[in-house]
Formats: structure tokens, C-alpha cells, sequence
């Protein structure tokens, strides 16, 4: 899939406004470009009705190339069971989808919260990953909550809005509610709940870790950006571009949400050291605040040991809290190791989804 000239021309001018102090400029051609109205110097005054060609500002959130269109995986859901719910609470309504592996038997399984990237939904994101295979060789439940293109026309999650970035709140709200619920229907370890996504599901997952560690005892992120790095499109951008933005989101009583201690609960953390939409150092933000001993470079180790090459930290939080960042040498914005049956994945691994896994079952809740 390419990005549409036009955007990225406009998206060049808008940086440029930026690094010049001229960021209401800059804010008025982001607000053009969403509209589909002209951005350029020449043309900013021009009829607002006059037909344009134009991508959304949310396409930013979305790789460069995108592998075939989505097909599921009936080998694997015909083994266990893959239904579709809705959860409704004061902040609207999210469908979302369940995978129960076959070998469940009402008796206690870790659950994981998949949060799809922009574009994406709970299949192609089921398929893109693997983590209904995964739940079906080590016994846990998956659950996929989808973003509707009536909350955001890319089908992104809102990770940059103030209003969802709060605690029992618009869709923090609604995830932690989708995960109550399926908690509630099905015999869950409550020590063993964890949430991951990529790009803006990355983003989100890393707001709802912060917000409910109470809920989740662990959480990946993949080609994700930290938590309170933005408030809204502009300082968006400006964040995945690789900029620092101060979060202007709020608690009811007024103090800042975000601070700037580590991540309260155990965190895994993949980024492509190419990624050409989120920029990598916004792997580092999520891991701010822990410490690491000296880098271990991990080899090749995919199928003919033709997986990247990666570097792995292991890191700790002055409170104990463990961190794991890889990031991955020439990939792309894509999950690694994905199958090519989902949209924006990256087959060459190494493998994200069997090594989030592994950390998860690494860390339930109070070890």
C-alpha cells in the first residue's frame, strides 16, 4: 500500500512549519490533510469543497508495504473456539473476539489482549500473529478488541487524545472493561493477564498497563511510542517523527497523568531499527526509567537461519520491575516473525508473538 505523494509532501511542509516555531501553521495543514483539503502554500486558501486526493493522517500509523490481503486460521480455530462479543460501558461500545484453545477445561488460563494496529481487525491481526497457534500449544485465551472506523476512520486506536489516556475512561475504559468480562465468562488466573498490540495498539496497550497495573502483570509493545508523548495530531506526528512532546492529559483533580518513572509493570518491547513510521526512539521512551546490563546480540534464528539479526536488553526498574527491549536491525513497521496471512507483518522474525509469550509466563502478577 503507498502513501499518497500529496500527504507525505504535506506532512513535509507541516515539520517544516515545526522547525521554524510556526506550530499553528503546521497544526492547520495537519487539520487540511485529515479533511482532504489542499495543504500547500499555493492552494491553503482554496475552496475547502474543491475535490481532493488526499490520505488520512492515521495512514502515518501504517507500514510501507502491506503483505496480501487477510485469510484466518482454520487449522487452529477449528481446534479451539474463536467467537465474536460486544462490550458496551458509559464510553460507547467495542466489538471484540475470543479464542478459547480446545484443551480448556474450566480450569484457570492465562489471558492475552491483542491490540490490532490502524487499518487492521481482530482477524488479520489473529492471523498476522499467530496467537491463536501460540494459545493452542501453551493454554491460554486470547481476546482481539477491535476499533470501529466510526471511532477513527484508519481504525486506529485514539492513543494521542487526553480522553483516552485516562483510567476509567473513553477507551482505556473500554479495553479494561472487554478484559473484565471475559474474565467474568470464562475461569481466567487473574495473576496471569496480560495486553500487547502493534503501532497504535502498541501505544494503547502501553497507556492501559500504566493506567490498570492492577489489571495486567505484564505488557508488550510492538513498534509502539510511550506513554503521554502526545496530546494531540500535532505532537503525534512530532512523536513518531522521533520528537519529545509533554503530555497535557490530566487527572480529574488536575495533577498530570504521566510521569516520568518506569513502567510499573513488566514490559517487553520490539522496534525495527528501519522503520520508516514510528521512529525507533520511541522503543527507548517505553523502557524509560529501567536500567540494562551490557547488550546481548542475539544471531540468526529463523527457519535456515535466515531471521534478523537483533539486539537484546535486559533492564530493571529501580523497583524491580523487568524489561526486555529487542530491537530488530533492518526491519520495517511490521511484526516480526508474523505470517504473511495478516497485513503488516515481517516473516523473517525473530519471532515477537512466541517471545512475548515466554515473558508473560514469565511474569503472573506479584513475582
Amino acid at each position: 500500500m503507498k502513501l499518497n505523494e500529496g500527504f507525505l509532501d504535506s506532512m513535509k511542509e507541516a515539520f517544516a512549519l515545526f522547525r521554524s516555531n510556526d506550530p499553528a501553521a503546521a497544526a492547520e495543514i495537519v487539520k487540511r490533510a485529515m479533511r482532504g483539503e489542499p495543504t500547500d502554500v499555493a492552494t491553503a486558501h482554496a475552496d475547502p469543497h474543491e475535490n481532493t486526493t488526499t490520505t488520512r493522517f492515521a495512514d502515518r500509523l501504517q507500514p510501507r508495504h502491506r503483505a496480501h490481503q487477510t485469510q484466518t486460521e482454520p487449522d487452529v480455530q477449528d481446534r479451539g473456539h474463536f467467537s465474536m462479543r460486544r462490550y458496551v460501558n458509559a464510553a460507547g461500545q467495542r466489538n471484540y473476539k475470543v479464542y478459547v484453545p480446545s484443551q480448556y477445561r474450566s480450569d484457570p488460563l492465562p489471558l492475552i489482549v491483542m491490540l490490532h494496529g490502524c487499518t487492521q481487525d481482530a482477524d488479520d491481526f489473529a492471523a498476522g500473529t499467530r496467537m491463536n497457534a501460540l494459545a493452542e500449544t501453551h493454554g491460554f485465551i486470547v481476546a482481539y478488541p477491535t476499533q470501529p472506523q466510526r471511532a477513527n476512520t484508519s481504525k486506529c486506536w485514539n492513543w494521542f487524545r487526553p480522553a483516552d489516556q485516562q483510567r476509567d475512561h473513553g477507551e482505556p475504559s473500554l479495553i479494561a472493561g472487554i478484559t473484565r468480562e471475559v474474565m467474568a465468562n470464562y475461569d481466567v488466573d487473574p495473576k496471569r493477564v496480560f495486553v500487547a498490540g502493534l503501532s497504535a495498539g502498541g501505544a494503547m496497550a502501553a497507556i492501559v498497563a500504566q493506567a490498570y497495573p492492577d489489571l495486567y502483570a505484564a505488557a508488550g509493545v510492538h513498534s509502539g511510542l510511550p506513554v503521554g508523548c502526545a496530546h494531540d495530531l500535532p505532537s503525534a506526528l512530532a512523536a513518531m517523527r522521533g520528537g519529545k512532546a509533554r503530555s497535557k492529559a490530566r487527572k480529574p483533580g488536575g495533577a498530570d497523568i504521566h510521569d516520568t518513572q518506569a513502567s510499573q509493570c513488566p514490559l517487553i518491547v520490539f522496534h525495527g531499527d528501519a522503520d520508516a513510521t514510528v521512529h525507533p526512539a520511541n522503543a527507548n521512551g517505553l523502557v524509560h526509567g529501567f536500567s540494562s546490563s551490557d547488550p546481548i546480540a542475539a544471531r540468526p534464528s529463523g527457519a535456515n537461519g535466515q531471521a534478523r539479526k537483533h539486539t537484546v536488553r535486559h533492564m530493571t526498574s529501580r523497583a524491580g520491575v523487568h524489561a526486555e527491549l529487542w530491537i530488530i536491525h533492518g526491519a520495517p513497521h511490521a511484526w516480526a516473525g508474523g505470517s504473511s496471512s495478516g497485513s503488516y507483518t515481517d516473516p523473517s522474525g525473530p519471532d515477537a508473538s512466541a517471545e512475548m509469550v515466554r515473558f508473560f509466563l514469565e511474569h503472573p502478577r506479584g513475582q
